[in-house]
């Protein structure tokens, strides 16, 4: 049995509820809500586990705060012996328009202090990334208050149009990296 880890990075806590920083626990929720599972509070971390097909799925919302990201990916990728190119983590993206998003099966930081946590961690980038746009509409110096401010209504309908996408995106990462290749080069058009 393969264990595969599927990540929405994100913060906890009412206050984080919707907003940018929050993309990856938002698009993990709708993954969640659609197959019909819970989450249920585990070492550093929100999770469900389930299974596709022959693999041992664990859908995790780290509980560690953003910038802490990598100590839940690393507890859990131990703990359940994950080979590296087995994790799905699925982050926020200010150099990508709201609407936009991103598969990369490696990559650097970008500069977003989860990824920047998660490699540090794990001390290496070659884990896959769903990478969704939120847009940079802020001034100098304003990034971290854009991130942790609120989407609109606008832009949480923009997102909500693509949960279907994103749910085959990470039904087909479950099954096999072979299938989601195959299905991104197939069925989404990317803004590369």
């Amino acid at each position: 049995m393969v264990h595969k880890l599927i990540v929405g990075l994100g913060n906890i806590g009412k206050e984080y509820i919707d907003t940018r920083h929050n993309v990856g626990f938002m698009v993990v929720d709708a993954f969640a809500k659609h197959i019909n599972v819970n989450f249920h509070e585990d070492r550093y971390v929100l999770c469900s586990n389930f299974k596709v097909e022959d693999n041992s799925i664990h859908l995790l919302k780290p509980t560690t705060y953003m910038n802490n990201s990598g100590l839940a990916v690393k507890y859990w990728k131990n703990f359940y012996k994950v080979d590296i190119k087995d994790i799905l983590v699925i982050v926020d993206d200010v150099h990508l328009e709201n609407g936009v998003f991103r598969y990369r099966q490696t990559g650097s930081s970008g500069g977003h202090n989860g990824l920047k946590s998660i490699e540090q961690h794990l001390g290496t980038n070659e884990y896959q990334r769903l990478r969704v746009g939120v847009g940079n509409d802020y001034e100098r110096g304003q990034q971290a208050q854009y991130v942790l401010s609120r989407l609109s209504q606008e832009e949480l309908n923009v997102l909500s149009n693509m949960n279907e996408t994103f749910y085959n995106i990470i039904y087909c990462f479950s099954v096999s990296l072979e299938l989601l290749q195959k299905y991104m080069s197939t069925n989404v058009n990317q803004n590369k």
